[in-house]
């Protein structure tokens, strides 16, 4: 039997312990292009132990829920940033750290025009688009050694809305 897992609304303030939500929220920092642009400024920590950030782009399925959870991962390395690039909100799982596993999974839904920031060791669920295109840009690091850790659960989670 599945454990239930509810998607809540992402914010930043409920998201800080796993990483940082990265959007246009407030004014921005700096008016650039001559006067047609907003930079806002430094959204995110990227965090390398060493190696340089690298940028990729990931294409993946769409998922539908309820979803079933079985395996959360980390990257003890590096930050890891995902960045939709249709415009669309995605699903966001993550778990605290309670030394060598996870705890309980957290769900959390964006906003279109949101995107997320790991941090560095955060327990998370993988890349979850539930809509097309499920095409992000996803900047992490890219340097020698590994840095992928995944937990299986021992019983799987249900992830559905409320």
């Amino acid at each position: 039997m599945s454990q239930i897992i509810e998607i809540a609304p992402i914010s930043a303030e409920a998201f800080a312990p796993f990483g940082d939500l990265i959007d246009i929220s407030g004014a921005p920092d700096k008016i650039i292009n001559q006067g047609l642009c907003g930079r806002y400024h430094d959204r995110a920590k990227m965090d390398f132990a060493d190696g340089r950030a690298g940028l990729s782009l990931f294409n993946a399925e769409p998922r539908t829920l309820p979803m079933r959870l079985e395996m959360v991962e980390r990257h003890p390395e590096g930050s890891q940033a995902f960045i939709p690039m249709g415009g669309q909100g995605f699903l966001v799982v993550v778990a605290q750290d309670l030394g060598d596993a996870p705890g309980r999974p957290l769900a959390f839904e964006t906003e279109p025009g949101q995107a997320i920031n790991f941090h560095r060791g955060t327990w998370h669920g993988v890349l979850t688009p539930l809509c097309e295109p499920g095409l992000f840009a996803v900047v992490d690091r890219i340097g020698p050694g590994a840095n992928l850790q995944e937990h299986w659960f021992d019983t799987a989670y249900e992830v559905r809305r409320p």
